[in-house]
């Protein structure tokens, strides 16, 4: 009974010194895990690769300027999709109002049209005779070779510099952290008037 009591007290401690090594070496513990997912301050932390890891303060420096500067990327990216969306619009409705050979004028076509409606509009007390057209619905534009790969690459672009901040965010370094606030303070300082509404 007395070496079956031994044996197990044994295994007790096996068991613990097991799981103390587990928690001093491994991520398994929530202490270990918990401490992850911390702010910190190490100026020797990596960043997208164990070969860029700052080894001197002017080192850690020159990561935080380019954290900087691939913000501002991102914020100008996002504004020059956004002009150029409105360039390609401005194309597209140019196109549907121009007059072709043996076609009726746009006056025609607006007059005839079972949803265009008379109405008399006042300005100054002078009354004018106007004809307004609801649209029906939602109108999605043709697939266009020239606009809408290049959509494409610019949205690729974007997420990718989109996903490379987020990637140096997540390793909690308070100096990488200001730094890509810092670079999205500044690009949406300069040409966040050009961004549309609701693009992060």
């Amino acid at each position: 009974m007395s070496l079956f009591s031994r044996h197990e007290g044994h295994m007790d401690m096996s068991d613990s010194s097991s799981a103390a090594s587990t928690d001093s070496h491994g991520m398994d513990s929530p202490h270990s895990m918990m401490m992850a997912m911390v702010f910190q301050t190490n100026t020797a932390t990596p960043l997208y690769a164990d070969s860029w890891t700052p080894q001197s303060a002017g080192a850690y420096a020159g990561t935080c300027i380019f954290l900087v500067v691939l913000a501002v990327i991102g914020r100008l990216l996002l504004a020059a999709r956004s002009i150029q969306e409105a360039r390609w619009l401005d194309k597209d409705m140019k196109r549907r109002y121009v007059a072709a050979h043996g076609k009726a004028s746009l006056s025609d076509r607006v007059s005839s049209d079972s949803l265009a409606k008379p109405m008399t509009l006042t300005a100054n007390g002078v009354d004018e005779s106007v004809v307004v057209v609801a649209r029906p619905g939602c109108e999605t534009r043709p697939w266009r070779f020239s606009v809408d790969p290049v959509r494409a690459v610019m949205d690729t672009v974007i997420v990718g510099v989109g996903y490379l901040l987020m990637l140096a965010v997540m390793t909690m370094n308070v100096g990488y952290f200001m730094s890509v606030l810092a670079g999205v303070f500044v690009g949406s300082l300069a040409v966040g008037r050009y961004s549309a509404a609701g693009e992060h």
